[in-house]
Order: C-alpha cells, then sequence, then structure tokens
C-alpha cells in the first residue's frame, strides 16, 4: 500500500474515523456535519473498504467500519505527492512554504527545531 490517495469526501470519512476510532454509516454522517444522504457516506465508505482503507465488522442490523491505514501513513503519501507536484521534488521549498505560515505559534516552531536537530543527530 505505497501510494494512499483520497478524494476530498473520502478524507472527510477517514478524518472522522481516525478521531473516533471507528463508526457506523450513521455516526460519520453526523460526524460530516454536512446535510449528505446516508446512501452518499455508505457510498464513501464501500469505495475505501474496497481500497482497503476501512473494514468493517457486523454491529447488530449495521456495520462499524475501522480504519486501516494510520493517519501518519497516509500523510507521508500526500506529502510526498505535494512535493513533487507543487514543490518541483524539493523537500526544502516545502519547508520553507511551511515555516513561512505566520499562523505558527513559537511553541509550534520551537518543536520543529527540535524534531530538525533530532533528525540531524540522526544523520551524524
Amino acid at each position: 500500500m505505497d501510494e494512499i490517495s483520497f478524494t476530498p469526501r473520502e478524507l472527510d470519512v477517514m478524518s472522522i474515523l481516525w478521531r473516533s476510532g471507528s463508526g457506523t454509516v450513521s455516526e460519520v454522517r453526523e460526524g460530516l456535519g454536512e446535510d449528505l444522504a446516508y446512501t452518499s457516506v455508505l457510498s464513501a465508505l464501500q469505495t475505501l473498504e474496497e481500497k482497503k482503507f476501512v473494514r468493517h465488522e457486523a454491529e447488530g442490523r449495521a456495520y462499524r467500519y475501522f480504519p486501516t491505514v494510520e493517519p501518519e501513513t497516509a500523510g507521508r503519501s500526500a506529502m510526498a505527492r505535494i512535493r513533487e507536484a507543487v514543490f518541483q521534488g524539493s523537500a526544502e521549498l516545502m519547508f520553507a512554504q511551511f515555516v513561512s505560515d505566520r499562523k505558527l505559534n513559537r511553541d509550534e516552531l520551537e518543536r520543529m527545531r527540535r524534531l530538525l536537530a533530532e533528525r540531524l543527530e540522526d544523520e551524524s
């Protein structure tokens, strides 16, 4: 499962499953906060299951869906696609764009600095 790619709707559904750990169609529908048809949410979950990103277990008359891919794994795949498509493969350009975000507070920037220092130590 090298390439992990979600449509915007699939990503919304996965986000709910990652936060809650699992969900029925009704629970996911409620979590989306939009007026979507039950069948639309069911279709998204079935597609995600076909892609092997979720699995289900019977729970009474309903199914409970569980994510089978971790958000960190999906994030690595998404970041790699963005790096290639937007930043011509340059992690440096991508990082520069990320840290230039004025919404990052000092604490976040300090944690990022520590992560960079640790990563540089690993390379030594």
